[in-house]
């Protein structure tokens, strides 16, 4: 009798372990990948309100694009079919430079608009800003943290090298701010097409397995195992990826165009040190911009002045322009 009262309780523990692990495991996923796309990166109006509230000057900038019908909806579809949203705007005078800029956690492209501001108002910039999967007008299902996003933002390239003039090419950098710099990293790692020259990117993780395990600890003071380990395996048998492949530290080390690197010191986000590795890991030409003071994402917000002038002195460097001798002839629209 006591045997078989025995079993039962060992059988009923972990039937109740099981379901606990589940569900935390399907919690977690749904937590981390599909919760926050939800609320805050499809919201395109509360987008352009959060923008306006923390950088005032955008919102003249913003209403004199539209105005002449400069800042323009693009789509192209994905090969598994899934429609993909960009915003383009095309720089006052004719200039083969060219910037995508890709962003954040949850964000969407309108929430890239400060550094559109750079590119484009600042330095005169052709810009396109890619909606990510399941942000903004894209489709999508899932966040995908920079990983498969990187063959979208390949193919984005190509796309905005397209827009310039038919026959000719851009001069083309990619920037990228948190997400939106692992998937730069991840885009770097990637064989390159020669009209690209060169990468920034603010506020990168090494890896999505290291990036969760830091928040795991900080906000649910728990440990990556097993929940970690089980919520990547759940990640790879449903969306056909897992948290330790999708590593910006491994792509970084096969990148061999120059890169600007921009880390605020105070971030715990996306902590100091993983831009740090980052920084060490790269090969080849590149630069470290430690934003003292700065949290999380926050460096241009911060210290606009200085970021301008640090990106625009990279760029003069290492985004060599075509010969403007032979760019074709367009019309110039109105200044922004």
């Amino acid at each position: 009798m006591k045997k078989k009262t025995h079993k039962r309780i060992a059988w009923s523990i972990s039937v109740t372990l099981l379901a606990v692990l589940t569900g935390s495991t399907l919690f977690l996923q749904w937590y981390a990948l599909e919760a926050g796309g939800n609320e805050r990166g499809q919201n395109m109006e509360a987008s352009y309100e959060f923008m306006f509230e923390h950088y005032p000057f955008l919102s003249h900038w913003v209403d004199s694009l539209q105005r002449v019908e400069a800042l323009r909806d693009t789509f192209i579809t994905a090969d598994d079919g899934a429609r993909l949203h960009a915003l383009y705007l095309r720089a006052d005078t004719v200039t083969p430079r060219t910037a995508v800029l890709v962003h954040g956690y949850t964000d969407n492209a309108v929430r890239m608009l400060h550094i559109a501001y750079l590119y484009h108002h600042d330095l005169r910039y052709n810009v396109l800003l890619p909606d990510l999967r399941f942000a903004g007008l894209s489709d999508g299902d899932h966040i995908q943290m920079g990983w498969k996003d990187r063959k979208d933002v390949l193919r984005w390239m190509d796309v905005a090298d397209s827009l310039f003039a038919p026959g000719s090419h851009t001069d083309m950098v990619v920037h990228g701010i948190s997400m939106g710099a692992a998937t730069t990293m991840n885009v770097s790692g990637e064989p390159q097409k020669p009209f690209v020259h060169c990468f920034v990117e603010d506020c990168g993780y090494t890896s999505v397995w290291d990036e969760y395990k830091g928040e795991l600890k900080k906000q649910f003071r728990l440990p990556a195992f097993p929940l970690l380990h089980l919520a990547s395996w759940a990640t790879d048998l449903r969306y056909g990826w897992n948290f330790r492949e999708a590593s910006p530290l491994k792509q970084v080390k096969k990148c061999r165009l120059p890169m600007l690197f921009i880390h605020g010191t105070e971030d715990t986000f996306v902590p100091t040190w993983m831009g740090d590795t980052l920084f060490a890991a790269k090969p080849g030409i590149k630069e470290y911009w430690r934003v003292e003071g700065a949290e999380h994402a926050v460096s241009y917000l911060k210290y606009p002045k200085e970021y301008t002038e640090r990106v625009k002195n990279f760029l003069e460097k290492y985004n060599n322009p075509t010969d403007m001798n032979n760019l074709p002839s367009r019309q110039k629209r109105p200044a922004s």
